[in-house]
C-alpha cells in the first residue's frame, strides 16, 4: 500500500534537537537539509509533525522513493548517516592522455567529407570508433577547452 511505513523512525531529543539546529541555521547542503526535513517529519515520536512518506514527499519536494531511503538508512546505518546523503555517482568519463592527444590530432586534421570542421560530436563519435571507448561529447568538449 502506497504511504504505508516498513521502517519506523524514533529520533531521541538529542537528535531531535540537532536537526531542529541544523534546519535553523540553514547553513548546510540543501539534500541535507532535505534529509533533515524528512527525518522529523516522520518521527513517531513528535505528534504535531508525524505525516505519512506520501504527505512528506509532497511537503519536501522529494520523491517517495527518496523518502523511504532514508527512513530505511537510519535504520540500517543510523542517525548520522540518514542524515548525510550519499555523493551521487560522476558517470563521467575523463580521456587519458594518448586519448586527448589522438582528439587534438583528429581537430587539427582535415573534416570528414561534406563538413566544414571537426564538431565535438564529430570528435566523441571518432574516438568511439577508434576503440577510445564510451564517451559523451562533454567529455571531449572539457578536454579540448583544458588543452587550448
Amino acid at each position: 500500500m502506497p504511504g504505508q511505513r516498513t521502517e519506523k523512525v524514533t529520533l531521541t531529543e538529542e537528535e531531535q534537537a540537532q536537526l531542529r539546529k541544523m534546519l535553523a541555521s540553514g547553513s548546510a547542503a540543501a539534500r541535507k537539509l532535505n534529509h533533515a526535513r524528512i527525518l522529523l517529519y516522520a518521527d513517531q515520536d513528535v505528534e504535531g509533525l508525524r505525516r505519512t512518506d506520501p504527505q512528506i514527499a509532497e511537503t519536501v519536494g522529494v520523491s517517495l522513493r527518496t523518502v523511504a531511503r532514508v527512513r530505511q538508512r537510519l535504520v540500517a546505518e543510523g542517525f548520522t548517516a540518514a542524515v548525510q546523503p550519499r555523493p551521487r555517482p560522476h558517470g563521467a568519463y575523463t580521456l587519458d592522455a594518448q586519448a586527448a592527444a589522438h582528439s587534438i590530432e583528429v581537430a587539427q586534421g582535415e573534416p570528414p567529407r561534406g563538413r566544414k570542421r571537426w564538431t565535438v560530436r564529430l570528435i566523441a563519435d571518432h574516438l568511439v570508433v577508434a576503440g577510445y571507448g564510451t564517451l559523451s561529447h562533454e567529455t571531449v568538449r572539457q578536454v579540448r577547452k583544458k588543452t587550448q
